[in-house]
């Protein structure tokens, strides 16, 4: 009796050694932790991100943020995740909310801030059914940046037919003897080409009426001998003397330092280009258009949509935490901040933020943003041949009608694996 009395005692002695223990726990278990991944990869874009986590977390010490910026592994790494089905709590789509994630982010429609969601945002991250697939941080307006300076010296208005952007690059080369570079590229990268084309691919196949091929694109029967204008247009340029001489081995670092030194007269820098500039010579005001109409008859147009976002993972466990977190960052002080910090504008109408660029916005308030057309039209894995094919031109491996071709076998080939 005695053995079996001391053995119940010993047992109920180590219930409430583990109540005590998993009381302890759920103490533990008060602080929930999210992982939130982000394509972010300036230093400005970074600090900002780092410093909006930091004012949620000290409004809300129970929730504790961990970021993940992988810079350009981030694409493989959420690739792995999607495969395993085990996603961040919280990600960025960095342009494919609907194409590659929809089946992996939670329905934000019934959040506050949906109300203000910018309406040029409305059909990149909003579908027929409703759902809002993530959190816009600020959209992108792509277009093309410039010297304003130079252009007001030489008496060009910034162009805004592709005719006129020829001009245009022809008129610096003349009234500069040369000394300045009409059109620079870091051709080093591929992707410098590759932004070229499908920025210019969007007014050349899409925005036109006459000259629409959306749905050619979209169920695959699209002529490529339709895009062979792009690399006649680009082969021009680099033989007319309108390109930097060493647009194939060009760095991006060498950008700010001669567009600041007025030795550049346009190029596709992108949003963070201008501050970059200022703070190197503020003498030289950097400009940006949206991109120059190809038609007759055709407005121009901003390229771009969702830059960074925040969606949440639809299987996460911490639902209610992440979206607190996306609450937080929809908050109009907030979203100010992050927008003038990444010097972008803001996804939210009733955000007003006051970057770099904001005068050049207001100017073409009006002129629609189109997304980026390899994230629509073209299957994943084009973005790489758009750009080694503008290499190859202009090292002339190839000829226009060839990238053409190239760009057609790529096409087919992606779509169907």
């Amino acid at each position: 009796m005695r053995s079996w009395y001391s053995f119940v005692l010993l047992a109920l002695i180590g219930m409430i050694s583990v109540g005590c223990s998993d009381s302890g726990a759920s103490g533990s278990g008060d602080q929930t932790t999210l992982s939130f991944y982000s394509t972010a990869t300036t230093e400005e874009d970074k600090k900002v991100i780092k410093e909006a986590i930091a004012g949620f977390e000290e409004e809300n010490p129970d929730i504790d943020i961990e970021e993940n910026l992988p810079g350009d592994g981030y694409e493989d790494m959420l690739r792995v995740k999607m495969a395993a089905n085990d996603m961040p709590d919280l990600f960025d789509t960095h342009g494919w909310a609907k194409q590659r994630y929809s089946e992996y982010v939670a329905d934000l429609s019934d959040m506050e801030w949906v109300e203000n969601l910018d309406p040029a945002l409305e059909t990149i991250l909003k579908d027929e059914e409703g759902k809002v697939y993530a959190y816009p941080l600020n959209q992108a307006k792509d277009g093309i940046t410039y010297n304003a300076n130079l252009l007001e010296e030489y008496g060009i208005e910034p162009p805004t037919t592709f005719d006129e952007f020829m001009e245009a690059l022809y008129e610096v080369k003349e009234k500069s003897d040369g000394e300045v570079t009409p059109l620079w590229f870091h051709g080093s990268d591929k992707s410098a080409f590759g932004q070229y084309f499908d920025q210019f691919a969007t007014p050349l196949l899409v925005t036109d009426e006459e000259n629409n091929y959306e749905e050619e694109l979209l169920n695959g029967s699209f002529d490529w001998a339709n895009y062979t204008f792009l690399p006649e247009k680009l082969k021009e340029m680099h033989d007319e003397g309108l390109l930097n001489e060493d647009v194939l081995t060009a760095q991006i670092q060498q950008q700010e330092q001669l567009m600041a030194q007025g030795k550049i007269a346009f190029n596709f820098g992108g949003g963070s280009i201008g501050p970059a500039v200022e703070e190197l010579n503020p003498e030289v005001q950097v400009g940006v258009i949206p991109m120059p109409a190809v038609h007759d008859g055709d407005d121009p147009s901003w390229i771009g949509g969702e830059r960074h976002t925040v969606a949440a993972w639809k299987d996460t466990e911490n639902m209610e935490e992440a979206k607190k977190f996306i609450e937080y960052l929809a908050q109009p002080e907030v979203a100010e901040k992050i927008a003038e910090g990444t010097s972008l504008p803001a996804g939210l109408a009733n955000v007003d933020a006051d970057n770099y660029y904001s005068e050049y916005y207001d100017a073409f308030e009006g002129v629609e943003v189109q997304p980026y057309f390899d994230r629509v039209y073209l299957p994943s894995g084009m973005w790489d041949v758009m750009g080694a094919t503008g290499q190859e031109l202009l090292s002339e491996s190839m000829t226009p009608e060839e990238v053409s071709e190239k760009m057609g076998e790529e096409y087919t080939r992606l779509r169907e694996e």
